[in-house]
């Protein structure tokens, strides 16, 4: 029987549904007026202590209460908005409808006065009005969405708790009511005052009920609605969940949020940065403004990860010229597209972006960008970084990393450049592969600048990985895991740095307002990360479980696949074990050894000239005493 009630509903409301736009707001105008009407007799029968359904009160009071309504309701937007979403923006339509209706029916009823009706009604009349068109836009919307919604939706119906029982997560779960693949089954809180409570219906559950509560209720899905947590914090929680095949997303930080307004779509995935990253430190704005403040600022691969979040930090810190430099022209045309439309976000329009094509290993070409446009600082990003392509590549590798430095530094040098800052990398410390070795070199190249204390002021900045960047692996097991697995590793045992993409960018810049010309500066890049535990972390954040030999049934295989070529299982960041504290607390200063600049470039114009991978190798080495290749006995031209 109720079976056929129901289906009975909801092919009545299939047919509303697809009845024509205006074809609804008359069926919603007709029953606004018989809602009047009925408000009309309860009022009035309220009023008198006996039900009146039709006499010459009741027609006076409904001739002044209809031409009231219509007008006002009509003029307000009553009859413009979506019925079935019938939410906070309905409702404050409604009670400005409501407010001009009642103060015009009171001065009609109240002040005015119509023979043989009461003053009170009109008083009581817009009350019950209200009432009986609040309750039925109310029950409208749960029609249409929990009723005709839900049974349309033919996927697999998730249970799903909000972690957070602020104003948050109370917006979340009113946007969630029109989801009907989601079913909210309470909230979450750390605050244990609040267990039992109850919001908009929906009960608040003490954390450490957690666990018991997932396996009772059979959550799938576990909402993060702590827009204003720290990452320690969110840490913590994730920790809490993890043990659970449960689906974590979160809200992005309130910044993301505009006007405090929370909506389903604002959930997105809780990415491994959210944990691995750091609480940034407040950038110190003397050493942040000092090399970009009023200059002409010069990147090179500027369409990279870390050569692209340069120049966002640097476009919304007061520079007067931007140039991108970047052999990519696709990545050229992203990246300044991007700082168009951030320029014009962050009301930053009257800096120059000058988008440039080119390489830097092509001199007469980098003449030409100095001569024209007189950079003042130039931050070199351009590099080739993916281990295994440089190994396989050694010839691209070297050109680009060491002579695309020198030739760069050269070009800095002659137009009297005040700063250059060189972006280099944990590989370049004792380097295993071509890529940390050539990073090493072009390091050296940079220091014999610096030696000749000349009007620019040479430095580098060396650090880890940055996570999402397209070296990183975090993209490859997001990917993997999307994919259904499994997720390849090198080695169980592999650890890795991980710095995000933003405080990396504010960091380096911070430490070229420190410059005084040769340093090797080194970022704080926190602890170190072991690989497995960021796979595994990763599955679990996907709701999913690790297939090993202790649960076979598992979602997700880990395969080890070997260590590749060049590839070390720890990275390290200062080749002496003496750094030294800079005014910054995540910088630190290292002095480090180099080559003779007479040796350099002597070795230097013999790479100009090498073609055989081979033998360029053994150049780098001599460039490279620490280098310890470990592919000495593979034949580099099949490499190549």
């Amino acid at each position: 029987m109720i079976e056929n009630i129901t289906t009975a509903i909801t092919l009545l409301l299939e047919r509303i549904a697809r009845l024509a736009r205006w074809k609804k707001k008359a069926i919603v105008f007709l029953l606004d007026i018989l809602l009047c009407v009925q408000s009309i007799w309860i009022a009035y029968s309220l009023r008198i202590g006996v039900w009146v359904l039709w006499d010459i009160a009741v027609q006076k009071i409904l001739l002044v209460c209809l031409l009231t309504m219509v007008p006002v309701f009509v003029l307000s937007g009553v009859y413009r908005a979506i019925f079935r979403y019938a939410g906070t923006g309905m409702m404050k339509t409604l009670v400005r409808a409501f407010a001009i209706y009642s103060v015009l029916v009171a001065f009609i009823f109240v002040v005015v006065g119509l023979d043989g009706v009461p003053r009170t009604i009109g008083v009581i009349q817009p009350v019950v009005f209200f009432i009986l068109v609040g309750f039925v836009r109310v029950a409208a919307r749960y029609l249409m969405i929990d009723i005709l919604g839900r049974n349309r939706f033919a996927g697999e119906v998730k249970n799903v708790l909000i972690y957070g029982a602020g104003s948050a997560g109370q917006q979340l779960a009113a946007s969630m009511r029109s989801e009907p693949g989601m079913r909210l089954c309470g909230y979450v809180d750390d605050d244990r005052r609040l267990d039992g409570q109850r919001l908009d219906g929906y009960k608040v559950f003490w954390s450490e009920h957690l666990p018991e509560l997932i396996k009772k209720r059979e959550i799938t899905d576990i909402l993060l609605a702590l827009p204003t947590i720290n990452r320690k914090k969110r840490r913590k929680i994730v920790d809490q969940i993890r043990a659970f095949k449960v689906h974590v997303q979160t809200l992005p930080d309130m910044k993301a949020i505009i006007a405090g307004k929370v909506s389903f779509s604002d959930i997105r995935e809780l990415e491994i940065e959210d944990l691995l990253g750091r609480e940034p430190v407040r950038p110190n704005e003397l050493l942040f403004g000092r090399t970009i403040v009023g200059k002409t600022v010069l990147v090179t691969g500027a369409g990279g990860s870390i050569g692209g979040e340069l120049c966002r930090q640097i476009a919304k810190s007061g520079a007067h010229r931007l140039i991108l430099l970047d052999l990519s022209e696709y990545s050229l045309y992203q990246i300044e597209k991007e700082l168009q439309e951030l320029l014009v976000t962050e009301g930053k329009t009257k800096l120059e972006l000058i988008p440039v094509l080119g390489s830097v290993v092509d001199a007469v070409r980098l003449r030409e960008i100095f001569t024209l446009w007189k950079p003042d600082t130039v931050f070199h990003a351009a590099a080739y970084k993916h281990v295994p392509l440089v190994e396989a590549n050694p010839i691209e590798g070297i050109r680009n990393n060491i002579l695309g430095t020198q030739t760069l530094a050269a070009a800095a040098e002659e137009a009297r450049v005040s700063d250059f800052i060189l972006i280099s990398t944990d590989k370049a410390v004792r380097p295993t592969n071509v890529m940390g070795a050539s990073k090493r070199a072009a390091e050296q190249v940079i220091q014999n600048f610096a030696e000749k204390n000349g009007a620019t002021k040479f430095s580098m900045v060396r650090f880890g990985n940055v996570l999402g960047s397209s070296g990183s692996v975090v993209p490859l097991f997001r990917n993997q895991i999307e994919q259904g697995g499994p997720i390849t590793l090198t080695d169980r045992n592999v650890t890795r740095y991980f710095m995000t993409i933003p405080e990396a960018a504010q960091l380096v810049i911070q430490a070229a307002g420190m410059a005084k010309g040769g340093e090797v500066f080194v970022l704080d890049m926190g602890k170190s990360v072991k690989i497995l535990d960021l796979a595994e972390t990763m599955v679990r954040l996907s709701g999913l479980t690790v297939r090993d030999e202790i649960n076979p049934e598992g979602d997700i295989e880990i395969v080890e696949v070997g260590l590749r070529a060049g590839e070390k299982l720890y990275e390290e960041l200062i080749i002496g074990n003496d750094p030294q504290a800079t005014q910054h607390e995540r910088i630190m200063k290292a002095h480090e050894s180099y080559i003779a600049a007479d040796v350099l470039n002597e070795l230097i114009a013999r790479l100009m000239d090498c073609r055989d991978p081979k033998a360029a190798v053994a150049l780098l080495k001599s460039l490279v005493p620490e280098f310890a290749h470990e592919r000495d006995n593979v034949d580099m031209e099949k490499a190549s």
